[in-house]
């Protein structure tokens, strides 16, 4: 997989580390186009209850939403990820930079390598939301 990973961090969360990288990169340097690019292959795909894309640009349009949507937020990674042939599992939470108590999202993600170690697909779903 990853040449750049640690010898201790397997596969799967040298992935999930890339993914958060990119969920959390800011939009407007190449930053965004860069950190998608390292996370996910060329026709990398990501869906959930809100989104269906493919494509690098498909998936900055999708994260750079998600900053817009909530300001002053970031995606830390919840508990370990599990792991197996090339599919991993774990859970997430959006949480308040001032305040990381202050946690309005959480989910748990699903996803599929490609043989270079990056993101072929991830299947997301929502297990907290705001009601209003």
């Amino acid at each position: 997989m990853s040449q750049s990973q640690p010898q201790s961090q397997s596969p799967y969360a040298a992935a999930v580390a890339r993914y958060f990288e990119a969920w959390n990169a800011t939009e407007g340097t190449d930053q965004l186009a860069e950190a998608v690019a390292a996370a996910w292959v060329e026709d990398g795909s990501y869906t959930d209850p809100l989104a269906d894309v493919s494509g690098h640009a498909r998936l900055a349009a999708v994260i750079a939403g998600a900053q817009e949507q909530f300001p002053g937020f970031v995606f830390r990674q919840t508990g370990d990820v599990d792991g197996h042939h090339d599919t991993a599992r774990f859970g997430w939470e959006l949480v308040s930079v001032a305040d990381p108590a202050v946690a309005p999202v959480a989910g748990f993600d699903v996803i599929t390598l490609a043989e270079d170690g990056r993101i072929r697909s991830v299947l997301g779903f929502l297990d907290r939301v705001p009601t209003a």
